[in-house]
């Protein structure tokens, strides 16, 4: 497609982009990376290729990142069938150390890789690595999965000072030295909120909020946090985007300034939305902020 510009046209592409490049120049985005955009290899390239071009922008960009299905593939290696309650997975002490292998290792190293490999620099940490994430038992009944108590951003500042993307794995650990599974989205929100990004971007497999969920033409382009609250009240908002919505109005009262929650399967998604009028998804943004275009 994009051979198909003019130069003249792909300049005047890069023009517009101007005033987004000088607004986000040396801020903080959050991109939590998960669902199906991790499960296409082609769809991975582009995301990290995006990220690199951010970076290379002036963008500090933090990646934090799942790996649901990845787990479930090497569990069943293992014999061990996954189960969850209420959506959150069950981890015994064997699938907390399945969990921190495929997590910190495998997936985050994979990551790590593809950034450097589109010329940008990397490193990858996890929530136990300087204490980044700490963490206490959130139900008997899950096993080792935290709940969060306190985020150290310390470890997380000193890398993009360095000049590094930060790639995080969501394991947390408590006093003890215990390692616990935790929610991706819960730990993109808290650590946004802790390192004080101006944006975070959730990434998942749906346009966005939907006044009707099976009509991605029904999506919803911004919505307050009280307005929020009202779909939820009314049903719009439901099933698997509760906790999604809810880890949003976490980290607008955290003091992120806009949370977007948008489909990871958009090529370019995210400079979709950093870059240009339009943007991607639905944007949340706290009640006393007003907006004339979704930017």
């Amino acid at each position: 497609m994009i051979n198909e510009f003019t130069n003249a046209q792909r300049a005047e592409v890069i023009t517009q982009a101007l005033p987004y490049i000088k607004q986000y120049n040396g801020k903080i985005v959050v991109v939590k990376y998960g669902g199906n955009a991790m499960q296409s290899d082609e769809l991975k390239e582009q995301v990290m290729q995006d990220v690199v071009l951010l970076w290379l922008i002036g963008v500090k960009v933090v990646l934090v990142h799942g790996g649901g299905p990845e787990i479930n593939e090497v569990m069943e290696k293992y014999g061990k069938e996954p189960q969850f309650v209420d959506g959150l997975r069950v981890t015994d002490k064997e699938t907390i150390d399945i969990v921190q292998m495929v997590l910190s290792g495998k997936v985050n190293k994979t990551l790590v890789n593809l950034l450097e490999s589109k010329g940008g620099k990397a490193m990858g940490i996890s929530g136990m690595d300087g204490r980044l994430i700490e963490a206490e038992v959130k139900d008997e009944r899950l096993g080792f999965v935290g709940n969060i108590t306190g985020i150290n951003p310390q470890p997380i500042l000193d890398l993009l000072e360095k000049g590094y993307i930060p790639v995080i794995s969501t394991i947390g650990c408590d006093k003890e030295g215990n390692a616990y599974n935790i929610n991706g989205d819960t730990a993109a929100a808290h650590i946004a909120g802790a390192i004080g990004a101006s944006r975070l971007i959730m990434m998942t497999d749906i346009a966005g909020i939907l006044k009707d969920k099976n009509d991605p033409k029904t999506l919803i382009p911004e919505i307050t946090v009280s307005q929020a609250h009202s779909l939820y009240r009314d049903g719009v908002i439901s099933d698997g985007m509760i906790p999604k919505v809810g880890c949003c109005i976490e980290a607008i009262y955290n003091g992120v300034e806009k949370v977007i929650i948008m489909d990871g399967r958009v090529p370019h998604s995210i400079l979709m939305e950093i870059l240009t009028d339009e943007g991607a998804g639905t944007m949340v943004v706290g009640d006393s902020d007003e907006h004339k275009k979704h930017g």
